[in-house]
């Protein structure tokens, strides 16, 4: 989301979005990099590989479906998209899979 409008993203930059320590940013940075999921070059710009861009994808779809949810069920959108994104990370694939489910029957 942040790399979003074509501007560089630098692990600061991550730390002051998710409010996490710079130290924790740039422990998760590294274990992304020798996973192949960022590049980081020598200015410290931080940008996803293919592998990354699909598990950044798939995490803007949960948050996305997760916080309509939480809305639909009356719950206020900055407290649904705040608690959005600490469910889209430990949900089981099977628990998200049967609210997107329920939530397509639903509207059908």
């Amino acid at each position: 989301m942040l790399g979003r409008g074509g501007n560089p993203v630098h692990s600061i930059d991550i730390a002051h979005e998710l409010d996490y320590s710079k130290p924790s940013v740039s422990v998760a940075m590294k274990n992304l990099r020798n996973n192949g999921h960022i590049v980081v070059d020598g200015e410290g710009h931080i940008t996803l590989t293919q592998t990354g861009m699909d598990i950044a994808k798939n995490m803007y779809e949960r948050h996305t479906l997760i916080t309509q949810w939480l809305v639909s069920l009356g719950v206020d959108r900055i407290i649904a998209s705040n608690d959005a994104c600490k469910m889209e990370h430990v949900m089981s694939e099977e628990s998200y899979s049967a609210i997107r489910k329920f939530i397509e029957e639903k509207g059908n």
